[in-house]
């Protein structure tokens, strides 16, 4: 509101000194609409109307009979129509005849009132997108109101998957500690299949879920959001008065807020029917006319086969987790839930994990590893080559030197088996630690030192054994045993 100094000093410069409206506004600091009132009310701000022509024109009953048959229908259409039937005028002048003879289009609602205890309305609400590790996640909340206490559940999941969706509602009966009679959702896919008319084709698992709590789904009609509004406000008043400049690092963490903010603020606040009382309690006036829980909760765990082929890891959700060596390549059932991982061989729990939301992250058990670790030496342990090192450790030394000298090593390993088959690890030590002394480092040099001791010795060199009819024999191995044991049997008793 303004003044009448301000009035008369704007009359002045529009009348007296010629101001123009939008000058004045400026120079004033005041709204070309407020400057009009002031200068001339009736002049210039008197309500449009057809003039009195066009109301006698022929065309406005045609008009008015078009929009009563099809109130949506487009100004731009119907002055395709009346040109037709020899309309002169213009398209701007017909917008404004349109616009007032259209019927008003505004859909005037009942107040809806449940029964106590009889409904809850359920739906999803995007939170848009979070970081985790190297991953972007889509942030949603399954909300859950009761229409008559206006008490609510809320929960935070990283996707609008089926088992979330299932698993919202058993946590959310869980903390209500009862079950309403009848579930009202929107057609969203996790709920309505398909729909034809009035013929719903629901989700088999919600089905169970139904039979499993004794309630019965309820579609809107597609279109009729009214139907669900006091869930669509809830999810609103969550976005204003909880999620609004809020952070969080885990969501175990942000769970937890909104536990906290629905029971402090959220159940605090006035029930809209009564305001004398809180949705607190009002909610605790309701609970007891709600359904009994069954014994059991629902199960949401999302079950799938799984198969590692050559690791020990299995991929699920971007990321892998490690399972026993002895399960590679044998199928086994991934069992899922928001917080943990479980790998199962027919009936028995053989890998469980936390659940990660990162991208491309290894989720190893330490007992797993070692159990690789363990089978990997028990297979180097059974090689040949294993076999002469653990007898002779100093042919890794003599192999190396042999190596760089353009010796093919495994020709050398060759030799030198049949050399320990021949002659017993003692002997073979001393034989090749002779050659590392001469730099003498070859397989030959060793079988030379061997046969020279033999020689020198007075013993004959052992012959090699034809095993040509025999050649299962032929990978045979006899541990040697240590003589050192029979030396004791020469011994004399003490005497007592």
């Amino acid at each position: 509101m303004i003044g009448p100094e301000q009035i008369a000093e704007i009359r002045r410069l529009f009348f007296a000194e010629h101001w123009k409206i939008g000058t004045i506004a400026a120079a004033l600091g005041l709204h070309p609409d407020t400057v009009r009132h002031a200068v001339d009310t009736q002049g210039f701000n008197r309500p449009r109307m057809l003039r009195a022509a066009a109301l006698s024109d022929p065309y406005v009953d045609f008009i008015r009979q078009t929009l009563e048959s099809y109130p949506r229908l487009r100004a731009t259409r119907i002055f395709q129509m009346i040109r037709s039937r020899g309309y002169q005028g213009g398209l701007v002048q017909l917008r404004r005849v349109v616009a007032r003879l259209r019927p008003s289009s505004r859909e005037v609602f009942l107040d809806l009132r449940t029964f106590v205890g009889e409904q809850a309305q359920v739906d999803w609400a995007h939170f848009g997108e979070v970081r985790v590790g190297r991953a972007r996640r889509k942030l949603s909340c399954f909300v859950l109101v009761l229409s008559w206490s206006r008490a609510l559940f809320l929960e935070f999941f990283f996707d609008q998957t089926l088992e979330n969706f299932l698993r919202g509602h058993v946590r959310a009966f869980d903390e209500i500690g009862a079950v309403p009679r009848v579930l009202l959702y929107d057609n969203l896919r996790s709920a309505v299949l398909e729909r034809r008319g009035d013929a719903v084709h629901f989700h088999p698992r919600l089905l169970e879920l139904c039979a499993h709590y004794h309630f019965e789904p309820r579609p809107c009609r597609p279109g009729r959001g009214n139907e669900k509004g006091r869930v669509e406000r809830a999810i609103r008043y969550v976005r204003d008065s909880f999620f609004a400049a809020r952070s969080f690092t885990q969501l175990e963490d942000f769970n937890r807020q909104a536990r906290a903010w629905r029971d402090e603020v959220a159940h605090g606040r006035p029930w809209p029917q009564d305001d004398s009382r809180s949705v607190a309690q009002a909610f605790a006036e309701e609970q007891p006319h709600l359904l009994p829980l069954p014994a059991h909760a629902f199960e949401t765990d999302l079950l799938r086969t799984a198969r590692a082929e050559k690791t020990i890891y299995v991929r699920f959700d971007l990321n892998d987790y490690s399972i026993p060596p002895a399960t590679v390549g044998r199928p086994l059932t991934l069992v899922a839930s928001d917080t943990t991982v479980r790998l199962l061989d027919g009936t028995t729990e053989v890998a469980r994990h936390r659940r990660s939301y990162d991208r491309h992250e290894k989720i190893t058990d330490p007992a797993h590893q070692q159990a690789l670790l363990e089978d990997k030496r028990r297979a180097i342990g059974h090689s040949p080559s294993s076999r002469l090192l653990g007898a002779v450790p100093q042919v890794e030394a003599l192999l190396q030197a042999a190596c760089s000298r353009g010796e093919p090593v495994g020709r050398q390993t060759t030799q030198l088996l049949h050399l320990l088959d021949d002659y017993g690890p003692a002997e073979l030590r001393e034989a090749v630690r002779e050659a590392l002394e001469r730099e003498s480092p070859r397989a030959s040099s060793v079988a030379y030192i061997l046969a020279r001791r033999h020689r020198r010795a007075g013993q004959r060199p052992p012959l090699p054994v034809n095993l040509t009819r025999r050649p299962d024999l032929a990978d045979l191995h006899v541990p040697s045993a240590d003589t050192e044991i029979y030396d004791e049997l020469t011994h004399d008793e003490p005497e007592c």
